[in-house]
């Protein structure tokens, strides 16, 4: 009998023994839960936190703007473009870095329209193929590429002569037949390979604008050479158009009867279209902001536009780097 009562004793604390272990493993996890919860709770009020001080940057960005577009004001290229403004905070940074939005060719500005109603622009897709020579690239690889970007942008399902309609893609992959929001979509045209890409990339950009480059000579470097002589239709050579940017005087030229008169442009045959396409009014700007706060980071990329009223609005915003 005695026997049977120290058996059940045991039994008896076994049961407490496993009891006791499943409350802990239980109280393990619901810990690690808390835990996780208040570290998930604290990351998105710090990525919170990054964010509202990305979006304070960008008005002050569209401040710093507004006191761009004062000729009068206006400093130097080399005094605002791509410069960083970083502003320290409490556990971390705001790093803000505005750049000329308008310093590339514009890829819309092959086709002409409105919409979904575009058909091609010869002068653009000229200034295109002009760009290509003054990087080097082969000229029937840049061609095959330059008929499939106006492919890829116009409203008819006719291929140009090295284009790619829907056809040339494979299932239910179609072109798009509206104006690039991003100049990543390159990626998806045909003859648009990776190391053309990365090769144009620094150049090019997507204004939401079917509009001609809007180039401001004023704020071109003498390292953007190249985007003078896509505008000249390669009239004027990149040895060239560096010399005419590094003699720019110190106030600029400020209109474009002005710029066109220099000694090296006067005599080029250049259309009235194309005379009239420098923009001396910048209207584009590019915005980077990084945020480092408690831990937690925010980048914001942004394209914004002056309009003529002096009004900053932003066109594009994304969460994520250029790519």
């Amino acid at each position: 009998m005695r026997r049977g009562r120290v058996e059940r004793e045991g039994m008896a604390l076994l049961t407490v023994l496993l009891l006791t272990a499943a409350m802990a493993a239980v109280a393990v996890v619901i810990l690690d839960d808390v835990r996780f919860s208040v570290r998930r709770a604290v990351n998105a009020e710090s990525g919170a936190q990054a964010q509202a001080l990305a979006a304070g940057a960008e008005r002050l960005a569209a401040a710093r703007i507004a006191a761009l577009r004062d000729p009068a004001a206006r400093p130097a290229p080399e005094a605002w473009r791509g410069q960083t403004l970083t502003l320290p905070i409490e556990s971390g940074a705001v790093a803000a870095t505005l750049d000329d939005g308008q310093a590339c060719f514009n890829l819309n500005s092959v086709v002409q329209g409105v919409g979904e109603d575009l058909s091609v622009r010869d002068l653009g897709l000229a200034q295109f193929l002009a760009l290509g020579r003054a990087l080097g690239v082969e000229t029937g690889r840049m061609a095959a590429a330059g008929d499939a970007l106006v492919d890829w942008l116009d409203a008819d399902t006719q291929a140009r002569p090295l284009g790619a309609e829907d056809a040339a893609y494979g299932g239910a992959y179609r072109t798009g037949g509206v104006m690039l929001a991003e100049v990543s979509e390159l990626r998806a045209i045909k003859g648009f390979a990776p190391d053309l890409y990365d090769q144009l990339r620094p150049w090019v950009c997507a204004l939401p604008t079917t509009a001609l480059s809007p180039l401001n000579p004023d704020s071109l470097t003498a390292d953007e050479a190249p985007l003078l002589t896509m505008l000249t239709l390669g009239g004027l050579p990149t040895p060239a158009a560096r010399q005419v940017l590094t003699a720019r005087p110190a106030g600029g030229w400020g209109r474009a009867d002005v710029f066109w008169s220099q000694p090296a442009l006067a005599a080029l045959p250049t259309s009235d279209e194309t005379r009239a396409q420098p923009a001396f009014d910048p209207r584009w700007f590019r915005l980077k902001v990084e945020v480092e706060q408690g831990g937690a980071r925010a980048v914001r990329t942004a394209l914004l536009h002056a309009a003529p009223d002096g009004a900053v609005r932003t066109v594009i915003r994304r969460w994520t780097l250029e790519e």
